[in-house]
């Protein structure tokens, strides 16, 4: 006898109460950052990136403490607009505004029965005076974050305001091809690119030809082989850097972006054809020996009918094998270093040995992660069933 549908509900709950604490665990820092990366530094440095809902910085301490006698715009008392520029520039520090405050006003108290506000709240409600009166004006959301993290520029302002004033920097130019420069996302995303796209490739491609023959082929040792293969995907990948880097020393390969193509493609070939191989011999075989007894050869069975069958493993190995390379470091640094810089050793660059330049990271992450979400969403189909590759045999 099944159980009732409210008794099912009831047992679910400590599941979906998981998955929703997992879900928050992720998405609220990845909002966070976010938001932060669209924010001025002033903003970063002052406030949380949760304060965006309540206004620029200090319009919760003025609408507490101001609001009530000068408006929610700072026009009510015309003797006292704290729009006017002219009279907030009287105010440079908090403490001159704080001493106002404690002044009394036709006999009575500035701030009426209200407690008066502390450095920092005084501090604040100053800031934001200067906002809505137009001397510092801070907006909420800027771009200046991503345009610096892709120009790599770390002047005395930000690249937009510095060209607009013509300041002239060493590693200024104020035209197009400041966007590839060596210190920018810019030339690291193309490098990024450029190694990724062939290390993602290769591996898959090779992967294809030998799973077929481990599933299809039978010739001797086959099992043994095979297993030897998946025994490779235990060794460290940083075993062998120091001997491969040996034997590209000698070859003229450090440096270049063949070698690590090579590399990804030596480390990316077990797990694929482990992968491929799977799912490969849970095809029918009746589908394949009709092709044969028709006349078809291996080199048509494989194109025409296990190439387009094994998408669904071919796109999840792509995705994998895509965010590995990716998000490599240590590959990359070792045999291509800094002159030729991808996003992950770039995104590091971003800051200073003194701490300068940390508010581009999160404009630099988020610049990183779009091609791995756009790859993923564009091969999602895909990518539950081929996780299950080879899993289940019918």
């Amino acid at each position: 006898m099944n159980p009732p549908p409210f008794l099912v509900f009831l047992r679910r709950i400590p599941i979906h109460l998981i998955i929703i604490f997992l879900c928050l665990a992720w998405i609220v820092p990845t909002i966070g950052l976010l938001v932060t990366s669209f924010r001025p530094l002033q903003a970063i440095n002052t406030s949380g990136w949760w304060t965006v809902v309540s206004g620029p910085t200090g319009a919760s301490e003025y609408r507490r403490f101001c609001a009530d006698c000068h408006g929610s715009d700072g026009t009510a008392i015309a003797s006292a607009n704290l729009a006017d520029p002219n009279l907030v520039s009287k105010y440079s520090r908090s403490l001159q505004l704080l001493a106002v405050l404690k002044k009394n006003i036709n006999g009575q108290p500035h701030m009426d029965d209200k407690p008066l506000p502390n450095d920092v709240q005084v501090g604040n409600i100053l800031t934001y005076m200067k906002n809505i009166s137009g001397i510092q004006k801070t907006p909420t959301f800027t771009l200046n974050n991503y345009i610096d993290a892709i120009m790599g520029y770390r002047g005395t302002n930000t690249y937009v305001a510095d060209c607009a004033s013509h300041t002239q920097a060493s590693d200024l130019h104020c035209d197009p091809t400041d966007v590839l420069n060596p210190r920018g996302m810019g030339r690291a995303f193309l490098n990024s690119l450029i190694v990724t796209i062939p290390a993602t490739i290769l591996p898959i491609l090779i992967a294809a030809f030998a799973a077929y023959a481990f599933a299809w082929f039978d010739f001797d040792g086959r099992q043994v082989l095979f297993g030897l293969l998946v025994g490779l995907q235990v060794i460290p990948l940083q075993m062998t850097l120091v001997p491969i880097s040996q034997i590209y020393a000698k070859l003229g390969l450090n440096g270049t972006f063949l070698g690590v193509w090579l590399f990804h493609t030596g480390f990316g070939l077990p797990y694929a054809i482990y992968l491929l191989r799977n799912f490969l011999g849970g095809l029918p075989r009746d589908l394949f020996e009709s092709a044969y007894l028709d006349g078809a050869s291996h080199w048509t069975a494989f194109f025409r009918m296990a190439l387009p069958l094994s998408m669904p493993a071919i796109a999840a190995l792509g995705i994998f094998q895509f965010l590995w390379v990716w998000n490599d470091l240590l590959v990359a640094l070792v045999f291509l270093g800094g002159t030729t810089p991808v996003l992950t050793y770039q995104i590091s660059n971003m800051v200073t040995s003194l701490g300068a330049g940390w508010q581009l990271l999160t404009a630099a992450a988020f610049i990183s992660i779009l091609l791995p979400v756009a790859v993923f969403f564009i091969f999602q189909r895909y990518f539950v069933r081929g996780l299950l590759a080879g899993s289940v045999k019918g």
